[in-house]
């Protein structure tokens, strides 16, 4: 299986390509046509946030055992709300807690990046419009979650997107483990296969309701065992074929 990074390279964002153990850089678009070229060693790479989608679509409540936790009713349809560009950050950058936010939260998720132009995609034709899956952090303030009547607020802070490490090409997602780790804690364990609304249901959905670009993320959801972040900790997004995504935490300003 492949997986795609994004790479700071001489001095420049580059794809580069894993395969068999082997990196190589890309030579061309990862949405369109593209070479692999050199052969480069991964050790000391600095890796960059996979993709810069246009707008990550998040899903709430997508787990039975989330919304219990939550004392949410099941939805009756997806419920998304839309994170910024700007949220998002790579593998080892630091999610920054803004000051008088209140309780930040980790919520770990698997990542659908969709890989071309996508609007009104039936189901049954979603998965040709998926390039590939990656790791996400919902990052949520949440108390003021609870306070406002929408999302936007709560989660568009710059940095409560992290993305990463990679983005995994062909790799089936309707059964992966998903876990979230806060330093030596696991927080979060469960799999994809307890998804309320599974990945072609989502984007067959959010399509329906806006264009979606190459290099988008549809967030699917967070399961039960969400907690609160403090300066000086380690959070860590492992799903089942990705890899892990780590960042550290650090006061904002």
């Amino acid at each position: 299986m492949d997986r795609v990074y994004r790479i700071e390279h001489r001095g420049t964002a580059r794809h580069a390509i894993e395969r068999d153990d082997v990196w190589r850089l890309v030579d061309g678009d990862v949405f369109g046509r593209y070479t692999l070229t050199e052969t480069i060693a991964p050790d000391g790479i600095r890796l960059l946030a996979p993709v810069l989608p246009s707008k990550i679509v998040a899903v709430g409540l997508n787990y039975k055992d989330h919304a219990a936790e939550r004392g949410k009713k099941l939805p009756a349809e997806p419920m998304i709300f839309l994170k910024p560009s700007t949220a998002v950050i790579g593998p080892g950058d630091p999610i920054r807690l803004p000051p008088d936010a209140g309780r930040i939260d980790h919520e770990a998720e698997l990542g659908v990046v969709i890989g071309r132009k996508a609007y009104r995609v039936p189901r049954d034709r979603a998965a040709e419009y998926i390039l590939g899956l990656t790791c996400v952090n919902d990052v949520t303030a949440r108390e003021l979650q609870a306070k406002d009547a929408q999302y936007t607020r709560a989660k568009g802070f710059d940095t409560f997107a992290p993305l990463g490490p990679a983005v995994a090409l062909g790799l089936d997602g309707s059964a992966l483990a998903v876990e979230g780790w806060v330093n030596d804690d696991r927080r979060q364990a469960s799999n994809t296969r307890e998804l309320i609304f599974p990945i072609d249901y989502l984007i067959w959905f959010i399509s329906s309701v806006m264009t979606l670009h190459p290099g988008d993320v549809i967030s699917t959801g967070t399961p039960a065992g969400i907690g609160p972040l403090k300066a000086g900790d380690r959070v860590t997004i492992k799903v089942e074929g990705i890899g892990e995504l780590t960042n550290p935490v650090v006061e904002g300003r």
